[in-house]
């Protein structure tokens, strides 16, 4: 598979990191997707990594029934969202319908705080899903010098955060913005907060979370980390000075390149590593 790094416009990309670099990193943050942006799309061993919630509708937490119930709503559902034909608003309904449907499900099947602890450490024992390398060096660099990273995601808020956790990458300085779920006094999954799909993300703008958008409100400089077109409506509804996207285009290079082009400042192809995204942030230093 093809790898490039495609800059857009290189006299605007340049002009941007000029006035990010002038103002340095007390003034930027950083806002990143979780699957297939900070995580790899395969594996060493050259097989393709499963989404966080995909491990667990697939693997053995929930009974046979959750299973092929999960899967009949992927089944119908998935089509739905990859086929760039429909209107956007409908396929925006059916998105959430259909993670409505899924956690409705979770619930009726004893979705609980251990199974989702399993999951990661099975994920882990298994090196199921792997972090981009120089993601550690990256995460590390933003907790040195205390720059926030918000990472707005479609999963499950409590499967990432754990996962962060076991590995060792979760710092004070990373927020997480998805789908978080309740529990009773016994543990057990009663509801979800706010549904949070792949093409909502423009409606979990961060003013929506108080907390976290204090924590940047003054940062005005925006790093925007996707591997979609929909990831770019991360940052919908924060007054930023200065956005840099950056787009990994991790597949179907030839399909997508142009339309990557059209929403991202740089496009990396072909499933990179993040050296490219930390000599950004190193040079703004």
């Amino acid at each position: 598979m093809k790898q490039e790094i495609i800059v857009v416009n290189p006299k605007e990309l340049e002009e941007k990191k000029r006035k990010i670099t002038k103002e340095g990193l007390d003034k930027l943050h950083i806002v990143a997707d979780f699957d297939k942006t900070l995580t790899t799309l395969f594996l060493p061993n050259g097989n393709k990594v499963n989404s966080l919630i995909s491990i667990l509708r697939n693997g053995n937490y929930l009974d046979e029934d959750y299973v092929k119930r999960a899967n009949e709503l992927f089944s119908i559902y998935h089509p739905i969202e990859i086929n760039s034909n429909l209107d956007f608003s409908e396929k925006k309904k059916k998105m959430h319908e259909w993670w409505e449907k899924h956690f409705t499900l979770l619930g009726e099947k004893g979705l609980d705080k251990e199974l989702i602890k399993k999951c990661v450490e099975d994920i882990i024992k298994d090196n199921l899903i792997v972090f981009r390398q120089g993601v550690w060096e990256f995460v590390n660099f933003l907790d040195k010098n205390n720059i926030p990273l918000l990472i707005i995601s479609a999963s499950i808020g409590d499967l990432i955060r754990e996962f962060m956790r076991e590995k060792g990458f979760l710092s004070d300085d990373i927020y997480i913005i998805s789908n978080e779920l309740n529990y009773d006094s016994n543990g057990k999954f009663i509801g979800v907060k706010k549904i949070v799909h792949v093409l909502n993300k423009d409606e979990s703008a961060i003013k929506n979370f108080p907390k976290i958008y204090k924590k940047v409100e003054k940062r005005k400089n925006v790093l925007l980390l996707g591997d979609g077109i929909g990831d770019v409506d991360m940052v919908h509804g924060f007054e930023y000075d200065n956005l840099i996207k950056i787009g990994f285009l991790n597949e179907n290079i030839e399909k997508n390149l142009e339309e990557f082009k059209k929403h991202f400042d740089v496009v990396l192809t072909g499933d990179q590593d993040f050296s490219f995204v930390n000599k950004f942030v190193r040079d703004i230093k």
